[in-house]
């Protein structure tokens, strides 16, 4: 089951404190226990002074003595506006053997020219949801669904001008890959959270799932999928669920988004319904992990 986190400041910020620094950091969270190792990828983004975005990526769990110190160094090099963490636990919708799931290639965040994409959850039919993805298919690189979930997605931003406009689309798209299967039993996605940058000065978080998933990790009272934000003037966290111990995080329920952006030395943010359909699902089944 992955992990997300997102910052975005009205100043450059060393997103160091919330990578690795106490027991709720990103690092901290993956490896909580054996049953919830994070052990498949990890990656943190972020845009350098020119604007540009900065990716390194790790083959298997940000914990392992292999991994850790080239998380350690990513994370001190993380310095900037905006920074897009990910912890990878893969979904196999494909069933695939496991050494087919790692790779940087199927590692996130994913990115395409100065867009920056994570996601936590599982889309089960990604080979035929890639027919949906026009000239984009073109560019997929890995076995990851969730790079599928991403190229739908980021061809309809380039199609529609309006992240938010482009999730609702991809989500009708995979219902409609759903449908045109029969409509089967582990309906057409899980959980689709998503934190995505289209530059160093703007941040969107989507929360949405299906189904029970359990708990956070590090809050038994916290559902699986329920986003995390803490906001004021000069910054923005979003994660999948507080990393650190401060007490003014706030929740992002499932069917809302988040979008911040930071200008003229502050940092806006609204909060919404994600308004998508009423669609009849069947009851989802508890989701492999991704």
């Amino acid at each position: 089951m992955c992990r997300l986190f997102g910052i975005i400041g009205a100043e450059p910020i060393e997103a160091k404190a919330w990578l690795v620094d106490g027991d709720r950091s990103l690092l901290a969270l993956s490896r909580v226990s054996e049953e919830q190792e994070q052990d498949d990828g990890w990656g943190i983004a972020w845009y350098d002074s020119a604007r540009i975005p900065r990716l390194e990526k790790g083959d298997r769990g940000a914990f392992r003595p292999t991994e850790r110190e080239r998380f350690l160094a990513a994370a001190e090099r993380a310095r900037g506006h905006l920074t897009v963490a990910h912890l990878r636990k893969a979904s196999n919708p494909m069933h695939l053997p496991k050494e087919r799931l790692w790779g940087p290639e199927n590692s996130q965040p994913f990115t395409t020219g100065s867009d920056l994409f994570a996601h936590n959850g599982m889309i089960p039919f990604p080979r035929e949801t890639r027919a949906r993805l026009g000239k984009w298919e073109a560019r997929i690189k890995g076995v990851n669904d969730s790079e599928v979930l991403f190229l739908l997605f980021a061809h309809h931003v380039e199609e529609l001008g309006d992240p938010l406009e482009a999730y609702r689309q991809s989500v009708r798209d995979l219902v409609g890959v759903w449908e045109d299967r029969g409509r089967p039993e582990e309906g057409p996605y899980s959980g689709l959270n998503v934190v995505y940058s289209r530059g160093p000065n703007d941040l969107w978080a989507f929360c949405h799932w299906r189904g029970e998933h359990g708990a956070a990790f590090r809050d038994p009272d916290r559902p699986y999928y329920r986003l995390a934000y803490r906001a004021d003037s000069k910054r923005v966290l979003v994660g999948s669920e507080p990393v650190d111990g401060a007490g003014d995080w706030r929740s992002l329920e499932n069917g809302e988004f988040l979008h911040a952006q930071s200008e003229h030395g502050l940092v806006a943010m609204r909060t919404g319904a994600l308004e998508l359909p009423e669609l009849s699902f069947p009851a989802a089944r508890r989701a492999a992990p991704t």
